[in-house]
């Protein structure tokens, strides 16, 4: 049996840095979002090409993710943090640097790579994806090799802080936007905590995985991920990440479409409700079974997506919110929980199935962009959120038969990495 020999302050100081990483990759996806429109205008993309710009970014992620499952345990999870710092640094001078197209009768260009510009800035999109890959690829398996009593609960107080960065991110756009500064600014501003984390990832010496501290094979290592739960879990995945992070990063547009109001704002409060569920509530997936949290949760994401996409121009500003709220509330424990039980469920499954994972539910979001944003220019903001809605119902009746299926055998039950059920709920 392996144990964790990471002395308790350097834990909490890796705990932290891995914070700050996960902070600024939702900064980003944020001010992604409130910049949309001067990136629409001054580019000359129409939605659809936006949403092919951004693609990269959560294609990015995808192959980062990926690539880290297979190298994180030759490599060390120190070097892979590094590097990611690295990535969102050159990947926001990219996006920067990008020079605006002369289309001086005011068309769209013809393709996204028909300017140096427009080319310019999905070489950039993508480099901060495959440096928000890395970051997901490291703190995930680094805080279940860390918390290994606990790491459903310890994931989801991590991924506390994903709504954490969307609340800073978004309150620095709104306060910049009330200034008047340009959107080179806000993506600027990216540059400051990936400065902060590399300093930190510099400072400390990382553990192994679990797995390689355990020494479980490699083989036992693939053979773990194609368990049929795991890839039922996989597939759910790409629908939680479809219902979740897809309408959030077309959430400022669409809101404010909707409502009139200032549509970051909405961003900003869902992401307040998901910062204090899941960091000071992150043990109800311990006490309860995730399964039931998990079916509770999708039932929330349809109500409230299919809530919004039925606002109009005569809504209140109280209705609105209290749909956002419910939505917000439904889409919190989606994706911690989803990599929480994964850790559990399968922990011979290393960083390669916690990556796994994560890369469905960015490839998911990689597909699911275009479509949104074609959704967008052809049927308008409320049918693209009520057409996304419909995926929540999958994931409740898979959800349910899950939890049932559960409760019948004894309760679901956490394995240890010797494969021996270590809690039941």
């Amino acid at each position: 049996m392996s144990t964790n020999t990471t002395p308790d302050k350097d834990r909490l100081y890796l705990f932290i840095a891995s914070c700050i990483s996960l902070c600024v990759t939702s900064m980003i996806f944020i001010i992604r979002g409130d910049v949309e429109g001067s990136l629409t205008t001054e580019y000359h993309l129409t939605k659809e090409q936006m949403g092919e710009i951004w693609g990269p970014a959560f294609l990015g992620f995808t192959i980062a993710i990926f690539f880290c499952g297979a190298l994180i345990d030759k490599l060390g999870m120190k070097r892979m943090h590094v590097l990611s710092a690295v990535g969102f640094i050159a990947g926001t001078l990219m996006i920067l640097f990008a020079p605006q197209p002369d289309m001086a009768d005011g068309t769209t260009v013809s393709g996204i790579f028909s300017t140096t510009g427009t080319t310019m800035l999905y070489g950039g999109f993508l480099l901060m994806g495959l440096a928000q890959g890395t970051v997901e690829g490291v703190i995930n398996p680094l805080i279940a090799t860390m918390y290994k009593d606990r790491k459903a609960h310890m994931l989801n107080v991590l991924h506390a802080f994903w709504p954490l960065g969307l609340i800073i991110g978004g309150i620095l756009a709104l306060i910049m936007g009330a200034l008047d500064l340009a959107w080179q600014i806000k993506i600027g501003i990216i540059i400051v905590p990936s400065l902060v984390y590399l300093f930190m990832a510099l400072q400390k010496e990382y553990p192994q995985t679990e797995r390689v501290a355990a020494n479980i094979s490699t083989g036992s290592m693939f053979k773990a991920c194609l368990n049929p739960l795991f890839i039922l879990l996989w597939f759910c995945m790409w629908l939680t990440a479809a219902t979740e992070l897809a309408p959030d990063q077309w959430f400022p547009s669409i809101m404010k479409e909707l409502t009139g109001l200032q549509g970051t704002m909405f961003l900003v409060y869902t992401a307040g409700l998901m910062f204090v569920l899941r960091f000071f509530f992150g043990g109800v997936v311990h006490k309860h079974s995730p399964f039931l949290v998990l079916t509770i949760c999708a039932v929330l994401v349809f109500v409230g997506l299919y809530w919004l996409g039925s606002l109009d121009a005569g809504s209140s500003a109280i209705v609105a919110f209290a749909a956002a709220t419910v939505f917000g509330v439904g889409k919190t424990y989606f994706w911690p929980t989803m990599l929480g039980i994964t850790a559990e469920r399968f922990p011979k499954s290393g960083a390669l199935g916690i990556n796994l994972m994560g890369g469905a539910g960015m490839l998911s979001i990689y597909f699911m962009l275009p479509i949104m944003g074609k959704s967008l220019d052809t049927a308008g903001p409320g049918e693209a959120l009520i057409s996304v809605s419909y995926l929540a119902i999958a994931l409740v009746v898979i959800f349910a038969v899950l939890f049932f299926g559960f409760k019948a055998k004894g309760g679901y039950k956490a394995e240890d990495i010797e494969g021996e059920g270590v809690k039941a709920s």
